[in-house]
């Protein structure tokens, strides 16, 4: 995403689907960066179907989420591990 500030405040929300993940309400981060780490690498991967990252008014989610935290542009070092591993071949198949 060409004009996305990976350094601005944002909240998260995670849940198994939308109503859930504004059920149990938004998390804050000082930056989006650790807001996508913390999605992509800590959480369990179900709350990601219901994830929404808010940036003053903008929203992302699903596709747009995958592709800010693999983006090039993504400023923090990634989490080497099981749930790592097993995230980028889910999203490299068929990418060889």
């Amino acid at each position: 995403m060409p004009d996305f500030d990976y350094l601005a405040r944002a909240e998260l929300h995670l849940g198994s689907d939308w109503d859930t993940a504004t059920t149990l309400g938004a998390r804050a981060f000082r930056r989006a960066a650790n807001a996508l780490r913390f999605a992509f690498e800590e959480a369990a991967p179900i709350s990601l179907r219901g994830a929404r990252l808010t940036i003053g008014g903008r929203q992302f989610a699903g596709g747009e989420l995958k592709g800010l935290y693999q983006s090039l542009d993504y400023p923090l070092p990634r989490k080497r591990g099981k749930h790592h591993s097993k995230y980028a071949r889910i999203t490299n198949a068929g990418h060889r």
